[in-house]
């Protein structure tokens, strides 16, 4: 898969500053406390690979692995393989929401609150999409975006329908190229079937 190499947008979801408060609610427990519900690191791996900023699974493993308590070398590395569709799970056209997934477990969104705090104040109907607050509201919560939190670095609505376009591609190619290797053995291996054949009676009565 032709992962992207995009440094900023990698240290923006390591530092908890995609935009996406519960994205960023998850990375900044990673960092203080060293653990994350396991629903949250795949919403986090999906996020950052081909659910929105298309980076290099390898780099958010790399992450996990310096971060994480619980790290195990083989389950951290076996996990982000199945959450970025790069090997053991193939159904890249579903994606985890950075919005509306976790709504349905915390309505409220109590884990946004404490762990950004920044957000606190905002009602319940924008804490998980701040930039859809009217001005009036954001003012009255404290809330500045693009100074106290910043606006969303990519839009999901948009680049995950994109990723699972390129994620197709990439599918498609490694399939063609499985195939074009199979056709080339299979010839190879009639050529080399063709082209030994065994002497006839006459000829091995003359030898002998």
């Amino acid at each position: 898969i032709p992962w992207d190499d995009d440094p900023q947008l990698l240290d923006a979801w390591k530092q908890g500053k995609t935009g996406y408060p519960w994205i960023d609610a998850c990375m900044r427990q990673l960092a203080k406390e060293g653990w994350v519900h396991h629903l949250g690191r795949h919403a986090m791996a999906c996020f950052l690979t081909r659910g929105d900023l298309w980076q290099s699974w390898e780099e958010g493993a790399k992450h996990f692995e310096a971060e994480l308590l619980d790290a195990d070398y083989a389950l951290n590395g076996f996990n982000w393989l199945w959450l970025s569709c790069s090997g053991f799970f193939y159904q890249y056209f579903r994606c985890y929401s950075p919005i509306a997934f976790q709504k349905k477990n915390d309505p409220n969104g109590q884990y946004i609150r404490k762990f950004v705090p920044e957000l606190k104040e905002l009602p319940n109907k924008y804490i998980y999409s701040p930039w859809e607050a009217p001005a009036s509201v954001l003012q009255k919560a404290g809330v500045k975006l693009g100074k106290d939190y910043p606006r969303p670095i990519v839009d999901h609505a948009i680049v995950s329908k994109e990723n699972m376009s390129r994620m197709k591609q990439a599918y498609d190619a490694h399939k063609a190229g499985e195939n074009a290797v199979a056709k080339a053995s299979s010839s190879r291996k009639t050529s080399a079937s063709s082209g030994t054949k065994k002497p006839n009676k006459r000829q091995r009565t003359s030898k002998d």
